[in-house]
């Protein structure tokens, strides 16, 4: 992979010309094949569908599609030749799309048949031309004939190349402006924690309009000239072991959840289960581990190499496990802002606990240290940080110091050997009683190892610290929950579960109450809880 392209269209056109024969994306079950000069040919006929409606250079251009090859089209018609991409969230609601839409000032979208309908009526009369992912046919225009002759330019390192749009989990969504260098720093970065070429396969499962699956799912194997494979039913366990039997991929990008419900509902009771493995645990556990990770390893077709896994903390119980089976997982820590990367622990780099040390190019230190814990902000500076949010220079002042740092709101320690221990966001840590920092995140680590909890999430609440769980499906029956055995029966785990808890918690992180979600917990992009939505008890009527 060549090292000196620092913008989407330098990239763009070394990768087209370079791989020019290999296959750069298609659908699992096939139906959307391109090699990377098809994929060049249908990009560039975009790209000029796109002038001839007037869709000028640093003009916004909205994709609002789930995942496939065409989405990546959709991108670089947009971006290798001037225009500014706004990535949508396939889960937005209708008032989330319109904010965007007009926020972002787009002025043509690109839009599956599948979500097409969502889209608000008022908002698409806006657009000069709407283009369908599927078959990248005319959808709708405000002009049924080609009269314009856009203009078309090549973009520099610091314009802007997209804007992400992101609450996180604390509300308030902000359009991010990320540039060509941002996404260029991100593609090298990711060469340096681990170099793929041109054979590697890609399973991608996670949205490509976040950063995370964008940066390191997508741009990262067109830039050397790997394929990557699309589901296009949603990543049901079901559909998703057929996809890694059928295509045994190399390399995977995934959220925590993903592996963490892997190694509850099937690894803990494949091991429980069997009598050998039990008594290998106990008296030869390293061959308990890796019968287990050869086990786990062809699960995913056999082939995998690189598991990475980011956008949220990984359960240490979890990560043990993965570590002592020599699974190939990887850590990689970032946020939107950073497009995405800051840290990362390539496999057999890892460490339990630790997001790795900083990223290539990428600098970070503590912020505030506190003597006692040596906890501070993680802050970070480099290329990949984003230029600001858009229309939004307030809020871009209080999280960039003026001479280039960047505040990332996380409270990290860091070891002798300069990796990263991520405490917990400081928007979410609680300050207990007597001055002391509680970090939620810590304790649902010891809930969420309780057999048959799903998830969950802590929160205060009038002074104290509440636990809100969710169990797996068809542990409970809500059909009966006025019933008097559903009600004892939800008692003793409600009990059981405050009991464990704070038996392996401190004092200080004790918790005062369980409560019961009926529903599971609403969700970011990338899995996390919006806490935000739970702190003042917003949605009690799902709690029991």
């Amino acid at each position: 992979m060549r090292h000196d392209f620092y913008t989407l269209a330098s990239l763009y056109t070394y990768a087209t010309k370079k791989y020019s024969k290999c296959i750069a994306a298609d659908f699992v079950d096939g139906g959307q094949r391109y090699t990377y000069a098809e994929l060049d040919d249908v990009c560039r006929r975009t790209s000029r569908l796109l002038a001839n409606f007037g869709i000028m250079p640093y003009n916004k251009v909205a994709i609002f599609s789930q995942n496939m090859p065409n989405w990546t089209i959709a991108f670089f018609a947009i971006t290798a030749f001037g225009r500014i991409a706004v990535p949508m969230l396939t889960e937005l609601t209708e008032n989330e799309i319109r904010n965007i839409l007009v926020h972002s000032d787009s002025k043509a979208l690109f839009v599956s048949k599948k979500l097409y309908s969502r889209v608000p009526k008022d908002v698409l009369e806006r657009m000069s031309v709407v283009i369908c992912t599927d078959d990248m046919s005319v959808l709708e225009s405000r002009d049924d004939n080609y009269t314009c002759d856009g203009q078309l330019c090549k973009p520099r390192e610091d314009d802007t190349a997209a804007i992400l749009y992101t609450s996180g989990t604390t509300g308030n969504a902000k359009g991010v402006m990320l540039s060509h260098r941002n996404f260029c720093a991100n593609v090298l970065a990711a060469w340096h924690a681990q170099r793929i070429h041109k054979n590697d396969i890609f399973l991608s499962i996670l949205p490509m309009a976040h950063t995370y699956e964008l940066s390191i799912g997508a741009l990262y194997p067109f830039a050397c000239g790997a394929m990557v494979y699309y589901i296009q039913k949603p990543p049901t366990p079901s559909v998703l072991i057929k996809a890694l039997k059928d295509i045994r991929p190399t390399i995977m990008l995934s959220v925590p959840l993903v592996i963490e419900k892997i190694y509850r509902t099937s690894i803990l009771p494949t091991i429980e289960q069997s009598l050998v493995l039990r008594w290998m645990r106990q008296y030869v556990p390293w061959l308990m581990y890796t019968i287990v990770g050869w086990k786990l390893r062809n699960v995913f077709g056999g082939r995998i190499k690189f598991f990475g896994i980011g956008g949220a903390k990984l359960d240490p119980q979890v990560e043990t496990f993965l570590n002592k089976a020599h699974f190939p997982y990887a850590i990689g820590y970032g946020l939107t802002e950073t497009a995405p990367l800051i840290c990362d622990a390539a496999p057999n780099k890892t460490k339990v606990g630790s997001t790795g040390n900083p990223s290539y190019g990428v600098q970070v230190k503590l912020d505030n240290v506190n003597p006692a814990t040596g906890e501070g902000e993680l802050m970070a500076k480099g290329d990949c940080l984003m230029r600001g949010y858009y229309k939004d220079f307030s809020r871009t002042q209080e999280v960039i110091t003026a001479d280039g740092w960047f505040h990332t709101g996380d409270l990290a320690t860091r070891d002798k050997r300069g990796r990263y221990y991520i405490k917990g966001r400081m928007g979410s840590m609680i300050l207990g009683a007597s001055g002391e920092n509680i970090y939620p995140e810590e304790i649902e680590c010891v809930i969420n190892s309780i057999e048959d909890i799903n998830e969950s999430l802590v929160v205060e609440r009038n002074g104290q610290l509440v636990a809100l769980v969710h169990f797996n499906d068809n542990v409970l029956d809500w059909n009966f929950e006025t019933e008097e055995k559903f009600l004892k029966n939800l008692e003793e785990r409600k009990k059981a579960i405050l009991d464990y808890v704070n038996s392996h918690v401190n004092k200080n992180s004790h918790i005062n109450e369980v409560k019961v979600q009926k529903q599971p917990f609403i969700k970011t992009a990338t899995k996390k809880i919006k806490r935000f939505r739970y702190k003042d008890g917003e949605n009690q009527e799902n709690e029991k």
